[in-house]
């Protein structure tokens, strides 16, 4: 006697244990299967839907769909017909994947409420330490509580930048059940700088000569056992490259969004392509485009582009996403750099104005949490991801429309 062919929710249920793996969900709960059509002879004809066209992981996930699905004895053959996602599906699968992620994350001693900007660049000497610094400062000139994560494991600068020399030490809390860390702290104005570096715990000249394994795992302790306390912001200087660290905060924190630091030189832009690149493979949402040392202004007020141009703008539109500003090179920069004096702090220059606006348009294209949506346990992931598929429309950021979200204090 012959097997009857499955039903079609037989078939969505098998599928639900094909996982993708680079998203870590069934292809089903993700929206990948907009169809499934078995006919009376049980052939099984199934759409998927992939991220991009050149998925390279197609062949393990066709691998998966005709074993699983055709070990039923009711099933004659499989077909897979393969499609790819518009920008807005994609944008949806993304934000579903980022919820899962956030589920499945570690508890750390950053507030939930906080919002986290990691400043990465995909390669070294673009100047993102000084980036990182510099929109600190100006975010807490305004008022508010903002920590500093030196990510920068090896190559930590951010100490020398604030002119901070303290160590930081460990203290039992009456409420905690462990020794954390205390965060060396910087008023700025009515604001306060939180500051957290491998810097307060050796010395400036000694070499960290750690493997990956170890990075990871001090990136690890400054999230979890740090007193952060009540933060509005955190800013984490993370290290040149696609290496250990982004992928373990990107873990860790799969929350935090990501600023990409670049120069005008189109072969810095290219090399900072890989670190957007890097952050949407581990589901965290790149937010924006930084150009550093865009140009130079004599005294005569000619303009010169000693680094190229264009390389900011051409990486923004790569990937999708506004060019938040332009920071022209200025001897101030350097000078407030080695003085420990950042040059957003109390400069009036073409830097530090630069500085001051894209820690406006941060504020346009990254909203804070409004009060009582701290806890998420209760929200859908659909309504999360139609909020998070705004956010990720591609654009320059001149048109948008950001949604008014009310900062905590």
């Amino acid at each position: 006697m012959t097997a009857q062919p499955p039903t079609r929710e037989d078939v969505l249920t098998v599928l639900r244990s094909v996982i993708d793996p680079e998203l870590g969900a069934d292809i089903v709960t993700l929206g990948m299967v907009p169809g499934v059509v078995v006919d009376e002879f049980g052939a099984v004809d199934v759409e998927v839907k992939l991220t991009i066209g050149g998925c390279p992981m197609r062949a393990d996930i066709k691998r998966e769909i005709e074993s699983r699905v055709g070990v039923h004895p009711g099933v004659s053959r499989v077909h897979i017909t393969w499609g790819e996602m518009t920008p807005d599906e994609r944008s949806e699968v993304m934000s579903k994947a980022r919820w899962n992620a956030r589920q499945n994350a570690g508890d750390t001693q950053v507030p939930p409420s906080t919002r986290v900007i990691a400043v990465a660049s995909g390669k070294g000497g673009v100047g993102k330490s000084s980036v990182t610094v510099n929109l600190a400062v100006a975010l807490a000139s305004t008022g508010r509580t903002v920590g500093v994560l030196d990510a920068d494991i090896w190559g930590f600068s951010v100490p020398r930048l604030l002119g901070i020399t303290d160590r930081m030490e460990a203290i039992k809390q009456d409420d905690s059940t462990r020794p954390l860390i205390q965060p060396n702290e910087l008023a700025v104005g009515e604001g306060l700088l939180k500051v957290v570096s491998t810097g307060f715990l050796v010395g400036e000249d000694t070499a960290l000569m750690w493997r990956g394994l170890m990075l990871t795992k001090a990136v690890e302790q400054f999230l979890r056992d740090v007193a952060w306390g009540d933060l509005d912001d955190l800013l984490i200087d993370l290290p040149p490259g696609t290496g250990d660290v982004q992928m373990g905060l990107a873990r860790l924190l799969p929350r935090a969004d990501l600023l990409v630091v670049t120069t005008p030189a189109l072969a810095a832009q290219k090399v900072a392509q890989r670190a957007a690149d890097m952050a949407r493979r581990s589901f965290m949402r790149v937010v924006g485009v930084v150009e550093n040392m865009s140009a130079f202004t004599d005294h005569h007020g000619d303009t010169h582009a000693l680094f190229g141009t264009g390389g900011g703008r051409a990486l923004a539109d790569a990937i999708g996403v506004p060019l938040l500003g332009q920071v022209p090179i200025e001897p101030a920069v350097a000078a407030g750099g080695d003085t420990g004096r950042p040059v957003a702090l109390e400069g009036d220059g073409p830097a530090a104005l630069a500085f001051r606006s894209i820690a406006e348009r941060l504020d346009e294209v990254v909203p804070r949490a409004a009060p009582g949506a701290v806890d998420m346990a209760g929200c859908s992931a659909r309504m999360l991801a139609a909020v998070e598929a705004a956010f990720d429309a591609p654009g320059d950021g001149g048109d948008a429309q950001p949604v008014a979200l009310t900062r905590r204090r």
